[in-house]
């Protein structure tokens, strides 16, 4: 147990649980099949997890107890959407709409109004830092982000100070046996959190089916941009070769969406 007590909503930090990944599906089996008290447990199961994430947004709120609320809103609209067939860790799943729900209620309820050209200006600065940060490993200076936004510097300044309180996208967010997420991991636009990740749970399925030399095609064809004339020639094969195995491996990844 923990040194130190903190109550949110009543509740004793110090004595929150996490339940291991067993504990979990066996949890989610007995409520898919109706047990209402299984819900209760992934529940509580699951505050700590909560706790983890509102805490990132101290500096944003005087209430903890509201954000804390509001995150336990979107732990139970994830529990009720997981499906076990997605093959992945509840955590995954569920932070990004618990981080959803957090946002959406600062957002409307923030003291301070920020402006939608000053957000938009910030969002396309925050993604432009990191796709620069990938490729550079250093973060771009305002000249950059102003010329690639076509704006003045002074107005891509007074955009992310208006944000100051985003976190390292690389800082961690949880930790669940050995599993870590990081803000990273949970980048999202502004589509339907859950059609995104169920897309990626089916693709991820769906590569499984893939041989690893046609995940090699894919990967030299479409992240490395290479010709199917270069792959041919590094692996030894024909070119017509390598546009059949690519025809199959993407006809494959099309037929779990169809």
């Amino acid at each position: 147990m923990s040194k130190f007590k903190v109550d949110i909503c009543n509740v004793n930090t110090s004595e929150l649980v996490v339940l291991t990944n067993t504990q979990m599906v066996n949890y989610f089996k007995e409520y898919q099949k109706g047990d209402e008290n299984a819900k209760e447990a992934l529940v509580k199961g699951n505050l700590k997890l909560v706790l983890s994430i509102v805490q990132r947004f101290g500096s944003r709120s005087d209430n903890m107890d509201d954000l804390f609320q509001v995150g336990c809103i979107g732990l139970v609209k994830s529990i009720d959407n997981f499906d076990l067939k997605h093959e992945v860790r509840f955590s995954t799943y569920a932070v990004p709409m618990i981080l959803g729900e957090i946002k959406r209620y600062l957002r409307d309820n923030q003291m301070i109004r920020v402006s939608r050209n000053c957000k938009d200006l910030a969002y396309q600065c925050f993604k432009l830092k990191e796709e620069y940060l990938h490729e550079h490993n250093v973060e771009p200076s305002m000249a950059y982000l102003a010329k690639m936004t076509q704006s003045k510097e002074k107005d891509v300044v007074e955009a992310l100070d208006s944000f100051q309180s985003v976190v390292s996208i690389f800082e961690p967010m949880f930790n669940s046996e050995g599993d870590e997420l990081c803000l990273v991991d949970q980048i999202k636009d502004d589509k339907d959190e859950i059609a995104l990740l169920s897309n990626l749970l089916t693709l991820r399925k769906s590569m499984k089916q893939l041989s690893a030399k046609e995940l090699d095609i894919l990967n030299k064809r479409y992240y490395q941009d290479h010709t199917q004339s270069e792959i041919a020639k590094e692996l030894g094969i024909s070119q017509a070769q390598v546009s059949r195995l690519e025809k199959n491996a993407i006809a494959i990844l099309r037929k779990e969406f169809e």
